[in-house]
């Protein structure tokens, strides 16, 4: 558990350096697509579910 969530950490920091930085390059997305595997196998996985499904269900009960 204390390992998944440092490389979690890790990957999240090198995201967030890489956007900041300027343009986003093939190395660039393949961090950001391994922080996306490691946050789906984390504990945290379900409460991103849960808040990604209320913030869907908000912006569809929006009417302009």
């Amino acid at each position: 558990m204390v390992i998944s969530i440092s490389v979690v950490l890790l990957l999240l920091i090198l995201a967030v350096l890489f956007l900041r930085n300027g343009g986003l390059r093939f190395s660039h997305a393949l961090v950001c697509c391994l922080l996306g595997f490691c946050l789906a196998g984390s504990s945290v996985a379900p409460t991103i579910s849960q808040g990604i499904a209320a913030t869907a269900d908000v912006v569809s009960g929006v009417r302009p």
